[in-house]
């Protein structure tokens, strides 16, 4: 496991793991409340921001190492809940 932690949803994820240029990762989240959270990375290159429904179902994303990569989620509109995320190298 590279990184994990457990926020509000009001609070949100930010954060910028440590990752290795190169090597594949796997994001995975869980949202647990009402409404929905959104996912963004930055910088953007080819992964668009997704959304994540806080119904307990997990979702992940395959993501690549780069020196610089900083993952956001935050509550759309309404949202209410606490969001879970751990990154692992695959």
């Amino acid at each position: 496991m590279v990184e994990s932690g457990v926020e509000r949803l009001a609070d949100g994820i930010h954060t910028e793991p440590g990752l290795q240029a190169g090597k594949s990762y796997e994001l995975k989240l869980v949202c647990a409340g009402h409404g929905t959270a959104r996912l963004r990375f930055r910088p953007t290159g080819d992964r668009a921001s997704a959304e994540v429904p806080c119904d307990q179902s997990v979702v992940a994303e395959r993501i690549s190492g780069d020196k610089r990569t900083h993952i956001d989620v935050d509550a759309v509109q309404g949202a209410t809940g606490v969001v879970a995320w751990e990154v692992d190298s695959v």
